[in-house]
């Protein structure tokens, strides 16, 4: 199937396309031809000019089916007032302006806003890192314009663009087939249908089903092999992928992290509701009035619930994912970072990983071993006109071509038969030099996977004789093939077949060929790798080759870095296993050989089922399965677009030295996140059941509502610096998982703890001092206050805390809050405000004493509790 000539650059038409770009659908674009798609659209071959481009993007928008709201501020301020708790809070505001309690209801908009805005202006900063981080891994298209081929944005396409898409490439819009070779695309994100279909230039009916229109491709599918020539028709949401776009987010698989966090807000609902009836139904018995009682549980309430935890969350990953970017690391999905954090097991191809990743070709022999020039010839023929995949083997080959001062070929191309994964084999036909008067022929030049190649080969080439390639001959070959595999080599077999001239050429003329040599390349493993896998092993994760070279090629160097060769399973071999088999063999296999895309996905499958995390890092088409399957799926910047899509991280070099440095971020990341979740949820829980319990038997409530909501918003503000906070050395040497049962034993523990504290100040303001209502209040806010900031600098950390130093930000945000908090009784203004009154020294003295003690019993109990966990 020849390729389609290049297009010649034309008077681009002035012409715009209607508003909706496609036709009208009682002709529907894929059943109408090429030439009246391009004349509706007001395009040609050569593609739009760059001013018609920027007007067209102006009318249809950015090609994405993503909100492109992302980081605006108004959207995450009315994300902020949707919150449940801030609706409750905005509730009690409304009461108190009904009841013409103008105080307490502006000391409850003041709180609002405050905590509001400072969500927001977190969450702000975060999200418009991340879309800086997530705009350098933007997905970018070849697209004619101006009469020349450009790499351009594919969120700049619009309707009557001309883009060229290969192998390994996402397809970027919607649009009709100009011209194709070989051209295989996978639909299944839109049909369903696992299997490459081909497309090819036509027209189909309008009643056509979408799996059906074979002229047609889509936004969000994936070249699997060839090439071709694409009229874009539709963008953005008017898409077929952005009709469906929001129900396929929304099927989107919940990561651990998520799915943790929904649980541990159930159980804070639970705790809350509860504790609120129980404070109302006390109150009612105890005849005090409604509105106060009403406010104080809605101040109950909302001091149960970090409220400021999505914010907090939102500023530590992104705190995380800039950290992991300095270190070559880049977030595609933040979730992704806790589950990168729990990973365990590490699969991996070694190209480029374990190995050196820059393959040289070493030496082109002939079928017996001997280096031959013509067989250079041949390859270097086959790789200088290959339009298909990109990969490091044609350009290891045309530089070895240039090297021996081989000249650009001259013959003519006549077809092409792309690479595939099926195959594993590609095939060049080029116009065969014949004398005057001599019948001209074509040439065929195929190289491929040996295996591959020997399966089409009858003869082959020795001694300047076609020898029959019988047993005996195939044993030899591989026999030389296996010996080089063991000695680090990547072999790849050429053949040639000469034949009479034909219009195109398919599968089936992949036969009868000749076999002449062998190219031998070679990568060696990186220096450091051995050092690189002792450190990942030391962070509790242990690493599996899975590759489709070759087992004496992946045993090698499996041996040089320290595997166990011993433990391989090969591609045959997993065939022949069930489910169950492969779990159990899986866990124990170090190196996985000759396997293909789906047993790549099955390996990652079996080893989730053995209770792993898995990760899998690939850049190729046939990672893409495994890379979905796997709980956090790893790519490298120079990846094929459907690799690196597909990916939740993308590594800026192919060095698991920077992905354990990730590994160590997001650790450090997940640490910190927990730490704000249970130090706050701790501490909450056990003032407020605190309050709970006193309520009955005091003869007034034991705080006001507008002094809870000030204690949790003073409390809050140290934790908004937790994310630059210091992680013991042993929360990275492990992975860590969500555990909400963990979570929950915490709170309960440290929050009872609190609880026995706060009623020995109850009972030595009531029974020493003989406090009055303000004097109680005031003591209480104060005791309440400090030791919830206390306990932020004790149980940040497992060991003691003297012996783990926190960031200097969270250390003196909390020592300012100390400061303030103490000194509040005695400004005026923000005293009376709030019901505060200044203490006896006498008092004041005491209370610190308290949380002093407090502090010391919350170290040796963090001893107690550790020790069983």
């Amino acid at each position: 199937m020849p390729r389609a000539p290049r297009p010649q650059a034309k008077p681009t038409p002035a012409t715009d396309p209607p508003r909706h770009a496609a036709p009208e659908q009682a002709h529907p674009y894929w059943s109408q031809s090429a030439q009246a798609l391009l004349h509706a659209l007001g395009a040609q071959v050569s593609g739009l000019s760059s001013r018609q481009a920027a007007g067209r993007g102006r009318r249809f928008g950015p090609n994405t089916v993503q909100d492109q709201e992302e980081a605006s501020a108004w959207r995450l301020l009315r994300r902020q007032l949707s919150s449940p708790l801030v609706l409750i809070l905005l509730t009690g505001a409304a009461i108190s302006l009904g009841l013409q309690e103008w105080t307490e209801a502006l000391i409850i908009l003041a709180v609002v806003l405050g905590s509001v805005l400072l969500g927001t202006a977190q969450e702000y900063r975060a999200s418009t890192a991340v879309a800086a981080l997530r705009q350098r891994l933007a997905l970018n298209t070849r697209v004619w314009r101006d009469g020349s081929l450009q790499t351009q944005p594919a969120s700049g396409l619009v309707p009557g663009d001309i883009i060229e898409l290969s192998a390994g490439n996402l397809v970027p819009a919607d649009g009709v087939i100009l011209a194709a070779t070989d051209f295989l695309v996978t639909e299944a994100s839109l049909t369903g249908e696992p299997f490459p279909v081909e497309k090819q230039p036509g027209t189909v009916p309008a009643d056509t089903a979408l799996g059906g229109r074979r002229n047609c491709v889509f936004l969000g599918t994936s070249v699997r092999s060839g090439t071709a020539r694409v009229l874009v028709v539709e963008t953005g949401r008017r898409t077929a992928f952005g009709a469906v776009a929001a129900s396929l987010r929304g099927r989107e698989g919940e990561t651990e992290f998520s799915c943790g966090l929904r649980h541990f807000g159930y159980l804070l609902l639970r705790v809350m509701l509860l504790t609120v009836v129980f404070v109302l139904v006390v109150n009612q018995l105890l005849d005090r009035p409604v509105i106060e009682s009403l406010l104080f549980a809605v101040a109950l309430a909302v001091g149960l619930s970090p409220e400021l935890l999505p914010a907090i969350v939102s500023v530590t990953l992104s705190h995380g994912a800039r950290a992991m970017a300095q270190r070559g690391v880049i977030v595609r999905r933040l979730e992704a970072i806790e589950n990168l954090g729990s990973m365990d097991i590490l699969c991996t191809d070694k190209t480029g990983t374990l190995t050196a990743g820059v393959v040289e070709l070493s030496e082109a022999v002939d079928a017996a071993g001997v280096s031959s020039p013509a067989v250079l010839e041949l390859a270097f023929l086959n790789a200088a006109l290959e339009t298909g995949i990109e990969n490091p083997l044609d350009a290891a080959i045309v530089a070895a071509g240039h090297a021996a001062g081989l000249p650009e070929p001259a013959q003519r191309k006549i077809d092409e038969i792309p690479y595939d994964f099926i195959r594993k084999r590609l095939t060049i036909v080029v116009e065969q030099g014949a004398a005057p008067g001599d019948v001209p022929q074509h040439l065929i030049v195929t190289k491929g996977a040996v295996a591959s190649v020997l399966a089409i080969c009858t003869t082959v080439q020795q001694g300047g004789a076609e020898l029959p390639l019988d047993a005996a001959r195939l044993a030899q070959l591989d026999a030389f093939c296996s010996a080089k595999g063991s000695e680090g080599f990547r072999v790849l077999a050429v053949a040639t077949r000469r034949v009479a001239p034909q219009a195109d050429y398919g599968h089936a003329d992949e036969q009868g060929l000749v076999l002449v040599g062998f190219l031998l390349f070679f990568d060696p493993p990186k220096p450091q790798v051995v050092q690189t896998l002792q450190d990942l092993a030391a962070l509790g994760i242990t690493v599996k080759v899975v590759t489709g070279d070759s087992r004496h090629v992946a045993a090698h160097v499996g041996r040089a870095i320290g595997l166990d060769v011993q433990a391989m399973l090969t591609g045959e071999e997993i065939a022949a296993l069930n489910d169950e088999a492969l779990w159990q063999r899986a866990e124990h296999t170090a190196l996985f050989v000759e396997v293909d895309p789906q047993q790549k996905e099955r390996i990652v499958r079996a080893l989730q089922h053995r209770g792993h995390a898995v990760g899998y890092l690939g850049d190729g088409i046939n990672d893409a399965p495994a890379l979905h399957a796997a709980d956090v799926g790893i790519s490298v910047d120079s990846a094929v677009d459907v690799a690196r899509e597909s990916a939740d991280i993308v590594l800026l070099r192919p060095d698991l030295d920077v992905l354990r440095a990730g590994v160590e971020e997001g650790r450090r990341t997940f640490a910190n996140t927990l730490k704000y979740i249970r130090i706050t949820t701790s501490a909450n829980f056990g003032n407020m059941m605190s309050m709970a319990v006193v309520t009955p038997v005091l003869p007034f409530l034991p705080l006001a509502a507008k002094q809870i909501l000030l204690n949790n918003f003073m409390s809050d503000l140290p934790s908004v610096s937790v994310s630059t906070d210091q992680v013991d050395r042993e929360h990275i040497e492990t992975a860590q998982r969500w555990n909400v049962a963990e979570v929950q034993r915490f709170m309960i523990v440290f929050g009872l703890l609190s609880s026995v504290f706060d009623l020995l100040t109850f009972g030595l303001l009531l029974w020493v001092f003989g406090a009055d209502e303000s004097t109680f209040r005031t003591t209480w806010f104060l005791v309440s206050l400090l030791t919830e900031l206390v306990v932020v600098l004790v149980l940040r950390t497992a060991r003691p805390a003297w012996r783990s130093v926190p960031s200097p930000v969270l250390l003196w945000t909390t020592v300012a809050v100390a400061l303030l908090a103490c000194s509040l009784p005695w400004i005026a203004p923000v005293a009376g405000l709030f019901g505060l009154v200044p203490l006896p020294w006498t008092l004041m003295a005491s209370a610190l004493l308290i949380v002093l003690a407090y502090m010391l019993s919350t170290e040796a109990v963090k001893r107690w509790f550790y020790a069983r966990a």
